[in-house]
């Protein structure tokens, strides 16, 4: 019997992303079917394995040469259209990526991360389809790789991994989604709006998903999910936060009253320097 945890490595590896979100969507289907073993404990060696996955486009440059995404022209929303397409792709492998790393973690957690991979690979359809609609393809624009970069800081812990990039880096998405989808509203890209509103829905139970196993690891260490955050946040150089903040989303996605305080705290500081 194949096992869930062996196969998500092997799909990480993939470099052809319709290949990648096939075999994901077969490899959920089959584990939901009873059909996929699952082996908390093992440990895999990844040595010699050129990870994540990635087709040879699009080309990987700092965020500063990323081109602009501009909504006046056809180009100029594929750009952004793109960007969307890279960062689900990254998502994809990152919730790949959660599942083979960390063993002996409880087995929900591996069930919640293959999930959050299934439903990246079927945002990262959408957006691609969409994007085909403006005559461009995955690969057709350069794109940076910061998303990636935080996955590979965090490889050799399980808490940074959970406090640093579903409650960080993917938290932005609740920030930035709604005023992305608000732009298209207004040109009447009623197909846009519909795809960024699925996105953010799910995004949502993703950035749950992180916050329920970063509270979940603090609990068994006896730690305090705040002074641990900031602790983790320094120790693997994660980007500051900076609002605007989508409060109401990042409630629903089980962020603290306290946590959220903090991030009312800074918008005002925003708003004064400002």
């Amino acid at each position: 019997m194949l096992e869930l945890r062996g196969e998500a490595l092997a799909i990480l590896v993939s470099t052809d992303p319709q290949i990648k979100v096939s075999r994901l969507g077969h490899l959920f289907d089959e584990y939901q079917g009873g059909r996929i073993a699952l082996n908390l404990s093992e440990v895999f060696d990844s040595a010699n394995l050129n990870l994540p996955g990635r087709p040879a486009k699009p080309d990987l440059v700092a965020p500063k040469w990323v081109p602009k995404r501009k909504m006046d022209t056809v180009e100029g929303r594929a750009i952004l259209w793109h960007s969307l397409a890279h960062i689900e792709f990254n998502a994809m492998n990152l919730a790949l990526d959660a599942i083979w790393r960390f063993p002996n973690m409880p087995k929900a957690y591996y069930e919640d991360w293959l999930k959050v991979a299934k439903e990246e690979s079927y945002h990262f359809s959408l957006i691609n389809a969409h994007l085909h609609s403006f005559g461009f393809s995955y690969g057709d624009f350069p794109a940076h790789n910061s998303l990636w970069e935080m996955v590979e800081r965090t490889s050799d812990s399980v808490i940074a991994r959970m406090a640093l990039v579903p409650r960080t880096m993917e938290a932005r998405g609740l920030d930035a989604v709604p005023e992305i989808r608000d732009r298209f509203r207004q040109i009447q890209d009623d197909r846009a709006v519909e795809i960024l509103e699925i996105i953010l829905h799910d995004e949502i139970s993703h950035v749950l998903i992180g916050n329920r196993w970063f509270n979940f690891l603090c609990t068994k260490e006896s730690l305090s999910p705040i002074t641990t955050y900031r602790e983790l946040a320094e120790k693997y150089r994660a980007p500051t936060l900076r609002g605007p903040f989508n409060f109401e989303a990042r409630e629903q996605a089980g962020f603290s009253s306290d946590e959220l305080e903090i991030l009312e705290s800074l918008s005002e500081k925003r708003t004064q320097a400002a």
